[in-house]
């Protein structure tokens, strides 16, 4: 192949090496190499300098590349995905399946409030705001909390108080 590659036109050349860095950009060529790969991790990957493998810990992983710490020289490398080793897990360290979680609540919406309905919301600093609908729009309510303020809040934010 080396041989055939040798007398390849220099334009031949380019044309196959953005065809190979085009593969290995493929986001499920990254997925299938980052989806068992975490901080901390010891990982083999490929020196560019003289292709040999070596093992680094996993300091940071970006969206294309991925940031190692060489055991060996302790020095830092960013790597494409495509240069690392896909980890291998024992059985025993393959995630169990989890039972899938029940569906969250629909979000509130317009119909289901009305005017004078008491609710309650969180403004912006995580405080409860606890009001009386006066207006509704069709994207908002407008909030009367009896401090001589009024809101205006989504229907998704809302939440129904009862008076006990």
């Amino acid at each position: 192949m080396l041989d055939a590659l040798q007398n390849a036109s220099s334009l031949e050349l380019f044309q196959l090496s953005t065809l190979i860095e085009r593969l290995l950009a493929d986001p499920r060529r990254i997925i299938a190499v980052r989806k068992d790969m975490n901080l901390g991790q010891t990982v083999r990957f490929v020196d560019w300098r003289d292709g040999s493998m070596r093992e680094g810990k996993v300091v940071a992983m970006r969206d294309t590349q991925v940031t190692l710490q060489d055991l060996r020289e302790r020095k830092e490398w960013k790597l494409p995905y495509a240069a690392i080793e896909p980890p291998q897990l024992n059985p025993a360290e393959r995630p169990q399946a989890v039972e899938p979680q029940p569906p969250a609540p629909a979000r509130p919406t317009r119909s289901d409030f009305r005017c004078g309905a008491k609710v309650a919301f969180e403004d912006k600093y995580l405080q409860i705001v606890v009001g009386t609908i006066v207006r509704i729009n069709s994207r908002t309510a407008t909030i009367d909390p009896g401090d001589g303020t009024q809101w205006r809040v989504g229907f998704g934010l809302l939440r129904h108080i009862l008076d006990v």
